[in-house]
């Protein structure tokens, strides 16, 4: 392994952990003063969520401006309930985003493990789909455009992950072969089948512990539970300070210890 790519949300950042506690909040702190129940405000919100990011175009097209698919999302829930209004939606989308920004913060020990991999000459990219201001706050925020040596980032790329030109991008960046590289991240299509395809191992942050889904397209070439973990993957025999090694299983694949197959 020459080169590792790394996705950023719910892999280095927290990104979906306080998502429906933050909804839920901001239509506490706008919504129900403006007349509407609470309950049923939370649940239209989260079907109109369902709706909206189900829908495989839409979802490419409307990540890379978030704060719009979210207005959209809230005002297809509010016409949903007969409670059509542009300006609340966007009220409650400003409410949900302050919090969720107030809340966003990196897993434990990913500055630590980034900052290894660096000390062991590992060259490093970033490779994010969404949108382009959020995806540069959130860099910027966490100090973590220091540890990259390219950061691709769908809103300015133009195309996102699992476009194959997005790997094909970085590779030429990093000046090295397929063969040579590893994708890193929790989405199974985006950070493992895809990069797969064109010849990188793929490494799949599985948080949950659920293991794969049945029937898999495909097997990742390691399975992880937390980014950090990474380090007893590329440090091979070598222990690392608080993280995992990882161990030969049956089937021939590394994975880490702890994680279930």
């Amino acid at each position: 392994m020459k080169a590792l790519l790394v996705d950023l949300d719910d892999t280095l950042l927290d990104y979906t952990g306080d998502v429906d506690r933050s909804w839920r909040e901001a239509c506490l702190a706008v919504a129900v003063p403006a007349g509407l129940d609470l309950e049923i405000m939370v649940k239209a919100v989260a079907q109109a969520r369902r709706w909206f990011w189900d829908d495989p175009d839409r979802h490419r097209t409307e990540r890379t401006n978030m704060v719009g698919a979210w207005r959209k999302i809230v005002a297809h829930g509010l016409a949903e309930i007969g409670a059509p209004n542009e300006q609340l939606a966007a009220e409650i989308v400003d409410d949900y985003a302050a919090r969720r920004w107030k809340r966003m913060e990196l897993f434990p020990e990913v500055h630590e493990t980034l900052g290894r991999l660096r000390q062991r000459g590992v060259p490093l990219a970033l490779v994010t789909n969404g949108d382009r201001g959020h995806q540069r706050r959130k860099i910027e925020q966490f100090d973590l455009a220091r540890f990259f040596d390219v950061i691709l980032i769908e809103g300015e790329f133009g195309v996102g992950k699992p476009d194959d030109r997005v790997y094909r991008h970085v590779l030429e960046a990093l000046g090295i072969s397929a063969a040579e590289a590893w994708m890193v991240g929790d989405n199974l299509e985006w950070d493992v089948i895809a990069p797969q395809r064109l010849g990188l191992r793929g490494v799949w942050i599985d948080a949950s512990g659920q293991g794969l889904p049945e029937p898999a397209q495909s097997r990742p070439d390691f399975v992880l539970r937390a980014f950090t973990e990474i380090l007893g993957v590329v440090v091979a025999g070598e222990d690392a300070v608080g993280i995992p090694r990882a161990t030969q299983s049956r089937r021939g694949r590394l994975r880490d210890t702890n994680s279930p197959v």
